[in-house]
């Protein structure tokens, strides 16, 4: 639809969902915000999508929340209320999330990316939390956000709202990769290549064990762990993919061109 603020397409197993609304920066609308949760959820719905990759027209990537649609609205009313079953969605994904960024990212689009399994930018791309400068607090994103951030980046970025580059965004953990605008296709295109080759129960799996809170007694948790390893051993998934490396041959479940 011409009208619509998102897009979806898919192709060799990986879904592209697009955020264009460049007119305002592809700020966190109520239509976008909407559409995205629409997309996604037909993403994770369709079994031949095995990646989902979450992109955007223009020269923004996101620029937080819809500021002209939050002026006046009473604390009931603010559209921040949609954004945790937003962002609890890309984080609990079953199948890898990749944000593809060619331009910056401000707040709430902060918090997306940090949402995603693996973010990758163009080396251009700029990133902040501006909430405390108009008044605001980062406290929603702040659940995605401050388990990739280094402590102490997270207490001075969020603090002073600062704007820092691609190279430091990688530094500190919002962002996988950083690359010249001219190769950030290429590199989506390989880290989805690469996701694209796991095993579909075991990558759910094993995002799972990766948000799993870690016990103080690392002894207490083997048990549960050994049962979760033997359990994917035996499975169907894993004794085809035992066969496929043995054969050397790509495993059933991988997309085929």
């Amino acid at each position: 639809m011409a009208d619509e603020l998102v897009h979806r397409s898919t192709a060799s197993g990986i879904a592209t969902i697009t955020l264009d609304s460049p007119h305002n920066r592809n700020a966190l609308s109520a239509q976008l915000r909407r559409e995205l949760r629409e997309h996604l959820a037909a993403a994770l719905a369709e079994d031949a999508v095995r990646v989902i990759v979450l992109a955007h027209t223009g020269t923004v990537f996101c620029s937080g929340m819809d500021l002209k649609e939050s002026r006046s609205a009473g604390a009931d009313d603010q559209g921040v209320r949609e954004l945790p079953e937003l962002l609890n969605t890309l984080w609990t994904s079953p199948k890898p999330v990749i944000a593809k960024l060619a331009g910056p990212a401000r707040a709430g689009g902060a918090g997306i990316i940090a949402a995603c399994d693996l973010a990758v930018a163009a080396d251009t791309a700029t990133f902040g939390f501006s909430e405390v400068r108009i008044g605001v607090v980062p406290a929603v994103i702040s659940l995605t956000v401050l388990p990739r951030l280094q402590s102490r980046a997270a207490h001075e970025l969020f603090l002073t709202g600062e704007n820092f580059d691609a190279e430091r965004a990688v530094r500190i953990g919002l962002l996988t990769s950083a690359v010249p605008a001219d190769r950030l296709d290429a590199e989506v295109d390989r880290y989805a290549g690469m996701l694209a080759k796991g095993a579909p129960h075991a990558l759910a799996a094993t995002k799972a064990l990766l948000r799993r809170p870690r016990s103080a007694d690392i002894g207490a948790d083997f048990d549960e762990v050994l049962e979760l390893s033997a359990r994917h051993f035996a499975s169907a998934e894993g004794q085809e993919g035992m066969r496929a490396f043995a054969e050397k041959r790509p495993a059933a479940w991988v997309p085929q061109d």
